[in-house]
């Protein structure tokens, strides 16, 4: 086995970061012979509920798990790491705007900035899932000067999952037959889920998705408005915000970091003026030079962006910018 990789959990004892610990522990991410030394991270009333959870991975009897660190301390947590999953965060609840978590959630992303600054690898990989995850993670990083602003991301994959299996669902065909489904912009109500580029293997055979369905309506109506809307109808329907759903998309997204593949992942980015957004798509590069823990990702450039897509991106955009001026305020 390699030399244990040091991967940090904020939010460990909460649902999220529950199934997380058991994916990142089972080898799903980093792969089998990867060893894992998990530093999970709370807040002092829930280090209780945190030493449950290290009882049960240690039940699970991983051959990756190493070591676990519990603490409420960011200092212990973020200490010499090399992948940081930021979940924890107020929870979206039924009948919550977004606006709403900026006040609480802000804060704490600034104060996890200042201790990856101080406490983590500068090559850490760090990726936010606490919601509104692109504000969080641009404040993150606002705060974390010394680390490359390209190793701070927040997570869109959820909404790229959600999006392929709408459409497999539609074409019944399995949901790995469905790719390059592209995210644009906010993880909000406002983001705009694009198949214009998107194929689906039908008999054998990639076909454009727009050929494959032939249904123009439904997709510039009813699936974005389920992909954007998918969120709430979890909470309406659990009363609680997705979980598992979420765990294992923030897996795919590091995964996908991690491992060299050719196809489009979505990720949220700190970029400087691709396609007019503030989010970017994104491939992991074709190889790499080096012997690290992660590759570099690529932009995919040049994508034709035509006027429905346009109006949709800058819909998202200027919400992010709000979301933006409204954190800065905060801080």
């Amino acid at each position: 086995m390699a030399e244990p990789i040091r991967v940090c959990v904020t939010g460990a004892a909460g649902q999220i970061g529950y199934s997380l610990c058991y994916m990142l522990g089972s080898g799903a991410v980093f792969g089998p012979d990867q060893p894992v030394i998990l530093q999970l991270l709370d807040i002092p009333p829930m280090m209780t509920v945190l030493q449950g959870v290290c009882m049960e991975i240690s039940d699970c009897a991983m051959p990756c798990v190493r070591e676990v660190i519990p603490t409420d301390d960011p200092a212990v947590a973020f200490k010499d790491i090399d992948a940081a999953f930021l979940v924890g965060a107020m929870p979206r609840k039924e009948g919550m705007e977004r606006k709403d978590l900026l006040a609480a959630n802000v804060k704490i992303f600034k104060v996890q900035g200042q201790a990856l600054d101080q406490h983590a690898k500068k090559s850490v990989r760090v990726l936010v899932v606490g919601n509104p995850a692109n504000t969080n993670a641009l404040i993150c990083a606002n705060f974390a000067p010394s680390i490359p602003r390209e190793n701070f991301s927040a997570m869109t994959r959820l909404d790229q999952n959600r999006a392929q299996a709408q459409i497999a669902q539609k074409l019944s065909i399995p949901v790995k037959d469905v790719h390059n489904v592209i995210i644009w912009g906010n993880h909000s109500g406002t983001q705009f889920p694009d198949v214009k580029h998107a194929m689906a293997k039908i008999n054998g055979t990639d076909t454009p998705v727009y050929d494959a369905i032939k249904d123009d309506a439904f997709l510039k109506g009813d699936f974005i408005t389920t992909v954007q809307k998918r969120g709430g109808a979890v909470i309406a329907a659990r009363k609680l915000s997705s979980a598992m759903s979420a765990a294992k998309a923030a897996c795919d997204h590091m995964k996908s970091i991690h491992i060299v593949k050719s196809r489009f992942v979505n990720m949220d980015l700190y970029l400087e003026g691709e396609y007019h957004s503030f989010s970017g798509l994104l491939y992991p590069a074709s190889k790499s030079t080096s012997h690290i823990i992660f590759r570099k990702w690529t932009i995919v450039q040049g994508l034709p962006i035509d006027d429905f897509a346009r109006e949709k991106m800058d819909a998202t955009a200027k919400e992010l910018c709000e979301e933006r001026d409204d954190a800065n305020e905060v801080c």
